[in-house]
């Protein structure tokens, strides 16, 4: 079966404590599920997730809850390019902020 092309992320709003779903690409790799953001951490979603970062996300008919971050380019140079790279070949982009979701276990 194919991987579906876009997930979807629900955040705690930062400001109004409500729940934010938004739709999104993504990638898998090593048990974890990686965004990018071309808005950078100026994204209101990057944004609520620095502010809570437990989340709840759906890929195809799973739902998982679990927690996200923001994926430091300097300190995980080999993530990085591992998830960027994926996104080039699934989506023929991926420069932005990367940011990690990692299902609870």
């Amino acid at each position: 079966m194919e991987e579906p092309q876009y997930l979807y992320l629900i955040t705690t709003g930062r400001k109004t404590g409500d729940p934010h779903e938004i739709e999104i690409w993504f990638v898998a790799h090593d048990g974890c599920y990686y965004l990018v953001s071309g808005g950078g951490e100026k994204s209101d979603w990057v944004q609520n997730i620095q502010h809570n970062p437990a989340i709840t996300f759906r890929v195809g008919e799973q739902t998982y809850q679990g927690s996200g971050r923001v994926i430091d380019a300097d300190e995980e140079p080999e993530l990085s390019a591992a998830v960027s790279q994926l996104m080039v070949v699934k989506y023929k982009w991926g420069s932005g902020v990367i940011v990690e979701l990692k299902p609870e276990a």
